[in-house]
Protein backbone atom coordinates (compact mmCIF):
# COMPACT_ATOMS: atom_id res chain seq x y z
CA UNK A 1 0.00 0.00 0.00
CA UNK A 2 1.14 3.43 -0.61
CA UNK A 3 0.06 7.01 0.66
CA UNK A 4 0.44 10.27 -0.83
CA UNK A 5 -1.01 13.43 -0.31
CA UNK A 6 -2.75 14.38 -3.65
CA UNK A 7 -2.81 18.44 -2.12
CA UNK A 8 1.30 18.73 -2.94
CA UNK A 9 0.53 16.89 -6.68
CA UNK A 10 -1.65 19.92 -8.34
CA UNK A 11 0.28 21.88 -10.76
CA UNK A 12 -1.30 24.26 -13.24
CA UNK A 13 0.03 25.59 -17.20
CA UNK A 14 -1.50 28.32 -19.11
CA UNK A 15 -0.75 26.21 -22.13
CA UNK A 16 -2.76 23.00 -21.49
CA UNK A 17 -4.13 20.71 -19.17
CA UNK A 18 -1.90 18.90 -16.84
CA UNK A 19 -2.11 15.68 -15.86
CA UNK A 20 -0.10 14.47 -12.88
CA UNK A 21 0.01 10.39 -11.54
CA UNK A 22 -0.66 9.47 -7.97
CA UNK A 23 0.09 5.70 -8.88
CA UNK A 24 -0.17 2.71 -11.63
CA UNK A 25 -0.31 -0.60 -10.84
CA UNK A 26 -1.02 -3.29 -13.50
CA UNK A 27 -5.00 -3.22 -12.66
CA UNK A 28 -5.33 0.90 -12.99
CA UNK A 29 -4.12 4.31 -13.09
CA UNK A 30 -4.92 7.15 -10.54
CA UNK A 31 -4.15 10.61 -11.80
CA UNK A 32 -5.35 14.44 -10.75
CA UNK A 33 -6.09 16.77 -13.43
CA UNK A 34 -5.76 20.26 -12.80
CA UNK A 35 -7.43 22.60 -15.63
CA UNK A 36 -7.24 26.16 -15.61
CA UNK A 37 -10.14 28.27 -17.12
CA UNK A 38 -10.75 27.57 -20.80
CA UNK A 39 -8.94 24.38 -20.50
CA UNK A 40 -10.89 20.85 -21.51
CA UNK A 41 -9.80 17.27 -21.89
CA UNK A 42 -11.65 16.52 -25.58
CA UNK A 43 -14.04 14.30 -25.25
CA UNK A 44 -12.20 10.49 -26.11
CA UNK A 45 -13.39 7.35 -25.88
CA UNK A 46 -11.65 4.05 -24.04
CA UNK A 47 -12.58 0.57 -25.83
CA UNK A 48 -11.51 -1.69 -22.87
CA UNK A 49 -11.57 0.53 -20.10
CA UNK A 50 -14.25 2.59 -17.26
CA UNK A 51 -13.10 5.65 -16.39
CA UNK A 52 -13.81 8.20 -13.36
CA UNK A 53 -13.59 11.83 -12.54
CA UNK A 54 -14.41 12.99 -9.05
CA UNK A 55 -14.45 16.68 -8.50
CA UNK A 56 -12.40 17.77 -6.15
CA UNK A 57 -12.32 21.41 -6.19
CA UNK A 58 -13.81 23.85 -8.57
CA UNK A 59 -17.17 23.18 -11.59
CA UNK A 60 -16.41 21.55 -14.97
CA UNK A 61 -18.88 20.80 -17.51
CA UNK A 62 -18.98 16.66 -17.67
CA UNK A 63 -19.83 14.70 -20.80
CA UNK A 64 -21.09 11.59 -20.95
CA UNK A 65 -22.26 9.94 -23.74
CA UNK A 66 -24.50 11.87 -24.61
CA UNK A 67 -25.31 13.74 -21.41
CA UNK A 68 -23.88 16.85 -20.70
CA UNK A 69 -23.61 18.02 -17.02
CA UNK A 70 -21.96 20.79 -15.11
CA UNK A 71 -20.69 19.06 -11.60
CA UNK A 72 -18.66 20.40 -8.49
CA UNK A 73 -16.67 19.19 -5.68
CA UNK A 74 -17.85 15.51 -3.95
CA UNK A 75 -19.38 14.67 -7.59
CA UNK A 76 -18.45 12.05 -9.72
CA UNK A 77 -18.96 11.39 -13.42
CA UNK A 78 -18.08 7.62 -14.88
CA UNK A 79 -18.09 5.97 -18.09
CA UNK A 80 -18.26 2.81 -19.34
CA UNK A 81 -15.85 1.14 -22.24
CA UNK A 82 -16.37 2.67 -25.19
CA UNK A 83 -18.88 5.44 -24.06
CA UNK A 84 -17.46 9.05 -24.64
CA UNK A 85 -16.36 11.28 -22.46
CA UNK A 86 -14.71 14.25 -21.61
CA UNK A 87 -14.09 17.47 -19.23
CA UNK A 88 -14.14 21.51 -19.72
CA UNK A 89 -13.35 24.06 -16.70
CA UNK A 90 -16.10 26.71 -18.55
CA UNK A 91 -15.71 28.99 -15.10
CA UNK A 92 -13.39 31.55 -13.73
CA UNK A 93 -11.46 29.47 -11.54
CA UNK A 94 -9.60 25.85 -10.88
CA UNK A 95 -11.06 23.07 -11.61
CA UNK A 96 -9.08 20.25 -9.69
CA UNK A 97 -10.31 16.33 -10.48
CA UNK A 98 -9.10 12.73 -9.21
CA UNK A 99 -9.47 10.32 -12.21
CA UNK A 100 -8.71 6.80 -12.29
CA UNK A 101 -9.05 4.02 -15.22
CA UNK A 102 -9.42 0.37 -15.03
CA UNK A 103 -8.25 -1.46 -16.74
CA UNK A 104 -4.48 0.49 -17.02
CA UNK A 105 -4.53 1.13 -20.61
CA UNK A 106 -0.72 1.99 -20.59
CA UNK A 107 0.01 -1.49 -19.60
Amino acid sequence: MGIIDSTRQRRFSPEKMQKLNLFETGQMFCDVYCLGPGQAQHVHTHAGATKFYYVIEGEGRFTVGDRIEVLGPGAVAWSEPGEPHGVANESSGALVLLVAMAPNPNR
